[in-house]
């Protein structure tokens, strides 16, 4: 379920809780909150409920239902009084989105996202016009035209993840911040009238591994970018993947040619758009990613193409590129997208600029898709 809500009369002292359904018995669910502890809703027999489509803002197409057709994994907003015992409300009306809805709502949000949806690393914000430069590669950007029905939201520091991603505002979204725009473009495939936007502060990472611990799960690295050394913690999300000596040199070379000329022409190509990133259906379609079109290449792509690498492959003085969660303090994160294999990339760009455009693509949880994707 979104911000907005199904309308219903507004009456003083009453509660309103988002969740999704954990367990149901007789006259109670039990439900995991989207804020909060988990709460309790009794059902009385006066319980008013309710079966709408995901997107649906008020009750017009609602249709009603029992108790018993409730299954777990719904979503579902309740609105009532508060119960006798702490984290509880007496439900006067539960409006239910069912899961097989929200699957079925979600899977046309990513082809949506697939078709329409462009990303990258914002470069240049114009508030005054409400426009947000975004740079897909060092030689391609496009132009995001945000508008006062634009919706926003914005990446939590220490997670990916769409489903903890809040609601956000354009003042937000900082020049290096990484950004999801969906929306029609212009006829020259320049500009985007963004409908969605989700943003997010991320960190890239570029240097050497100093130390690898398969046991713990992190790798130690000397970063070039931040010019310190840095302790990622790879989860079971972390996408780890190697770059073959070839490619490599392909896209070294890409980033030593001139900007719109060289690179264009001897970049390497993403080929047929392959849909969904190797994260699945958690993951955001590549910038590049709308069929038949032809120019800059579409690394999230050719990424996605090479197999997984486990963490005790990577050796002392490997070198790595890294998208990792900013974090919430201390001097560890959580890698999103490691590649080694990358020796060719930073000595093409020894101060790791160049490199960190490129990694714009190759990261994000991203709205449209399974848990990623918006209730």
């Amino acid at each position: 379920m979104q911000e907005d809500r199904p309308a219903a009369p507004a009456q003083a002292g009453l509660l309103k809780k988002l969740g999704t359904v954990k367990s149901t018995s007789e006259n109670t669910i039990t439900l995991k909150s989207d804020s909060g502890p988990d709460f309790t809703a009794a059902v009385q027999d006066t319980t008013r409920i309710f079966r709408i489509p995901p997107g649906q803002t008020d009750l017009k197409n609602a249709q009603p239902i029992k108790l018993q057709d409730v299954q777990v994994g719904d979503r579902m907003l309740v609105r009532g009084k508060a119960g006798d015992v702490p984290d509880s409300i007496i439900a006067l009306q539960i409006v239910v989105m069912t899961k097989s809805d929200v699957a079925q709502k979600q899977q046309q949000d990513l082809q949506d996202w697939q078709k329409r949806g462009v990303g990258g690393i914002v470069s240049a914000i114009d508030a005054s016009s409400g426009s947000i430069t975004v740079a897909v590669t060092p030689s391609t950007s496009y132009s995001v035209k945000t508008s006062k029905t634009t919706s926003f939201l914005r990446y939590a520091p220490n997670s990916v993840k769409f489903t903890d991603a809040q609601k956000g505002a354009f003042d937000q979204i900082k020049v290096g911040d990484q950004l999801r725009a969906r929306g029609n473009r212009s006829a020259d495939g320049k500009e985007v009238a963004a409908e969605e936007v989700i943003s997010g502060t991320f960190r890239n990472i570029a240097g050497t591994v100093t130390a690898a611990d398969a046991a713990n799960n992190t790798v130690t690295v000397k970063d070039i970018l931040g010019k310190k050394t840095v302790v990622v913690k790879l989860s079971p999300e972390s996408q780890m993947r190697k770059l073959p000596p070839q490619l490599a040199q392909r896209i070294a070379f890409f980033l030593k040619g001139p900007a719109g000329t060289q690179g264009s022409q001897s970049a390497p190509s993403g080929g047929t758009p392959a849909g969904a990133s190797a994260q699945g259906s958690n993951s955001a379609p590549g910038p590049n990613s709308t069929p038949g079109r032809s120019g800059s290449p579409d690394f999230q792509q050719m990424i996605n193409r090479l197999p997984a690498v486990p963490l005790a492959e990577l050796q002392k003085d490997d070198a790595v590129m890294i998208v990792s969660t900013t974090g919430t303090g201390g001097n560890e994160v959580t890698a999103i997208t490691l590649l080694s294999g990358v020796e060719p990339i930073l000595t093409a760009s020894p101060n790791g600029a160049g490199a960190a455009a490129l990694l714009s693509g190759w990261n994000l949880s991203a709205p449209g898709g399974g848990d990623a994707g918006p209730p």
